[in-house]
């Protein structure tokens, strides 16, 4: 076999590779896209309070499904829940409101921006999105600065803001290999992308895959059910993440009466 055959028949196998790889990850997306996911409770109050004494401190949620709680069935397991329980714990009063909706991309946070800001102003905002950006076709920088957009508004209302960004997906046990090493890929681009977008805007992030993702990786309990969404310890531990940027954020600031 000469040199130049020996290269055509690499090529044709290293092609025959991709083409099966490319094949399989086709597949897996259409399984995963049909797996039976955990749905939002509507049992989950979208208002709580937490904490008895104290003048409140209104906290708003704003993102996808994991801002909204799916994967757990009682609120004091949501990530809301223990947050606002960790807040209330230095003797504040809570108020608690989401507008998150399960499904949301970035692209979505404008019409939740502008329901957060009706009625009274929130101390602080907590946005928890890009799961959705990270799985789904479209440009991470696109998603980035719609992000960046909606933090950008919330500022400028004089809200602050905590932005969670895109978790972990290699955890994501409901998805196959290796379509699931090239959503994990796809996501840690995306949070680098958000991380930039949010501290432009004026907010503060806390990067979740980095602060939770091993702990997501190797304990299979952090996920619920369907291995997709957080479970109650799941939920937990972005809790003890996102407290001590909230409380910064917060700074001396009083709040409003």
């Amino acid at each position: 076999m000469t040199a130049r055959s020996k290269l055509g028949s690499l090529g044709r196998g290293a092609g025959l590779v991709a083409a099966g790889v490319v094949g399989l990850v086709a597949v897996e997306a259409m399984v995963a896209r049909s797996r039976r996911y955990a749905r939002p409770q509507l049992s989950l109050a979208l208002r709580s309070s937490v904490g008895r004494s104290g003048p409140p401190l209104r906290l708003v949620l704003l993102g996808d499904s994991t801002a909204a709680g799916v994967g757990v069935d009682r609120f004091g397991d949501t990530v809301g829940g223990q947050l606002a329980q960790l807040l209330a714990d230095d003797g504040r009063r809570v108020e608690l409101s989401s507008v998150a909706v399960a499904g949301a991309r970035s692209t979505e946070l404008a019409t939740q921006v502008a329901r957060a800001l009706l009625g009274p102003h929130p101390d602080v905002a907590v946005i928890l999105v890009g799961s959705h950006d990270a799985v789904r076709p479209g440009r991470v920088d696109s998603a980035a600065a719609q992000l960046g957009g909606a933090v950008r508004r919330l500022r400028r209302a004089d809200v602050p803001v905590v932005v969670g960004t895109c978790p972990d997906l290699g955890a994501a046990r409901a998805i196959a290999q290796p379509l699931r090493a090239l959503v994990s890929r796809r996501g840690r681009r995306l949070a680098r992308a958000q991380d930039e977008a949010v501290r432009e805007a004026g907010g503060l992030t806390v990067d979740l895959a980095a602060e939770t993702g091993v702990l997501f990786r190797t304990d299979p309990g952090t996920l619920c059910w369907d291995g997709y969404h957080p479970s109650a310890d799941g939920y937990r531990l972005w809790a003890h993440v996102l407290a001590p940027a909230v409380a910064e954020a917060l700074g001396a600031r009083s709040p409003r009466s």
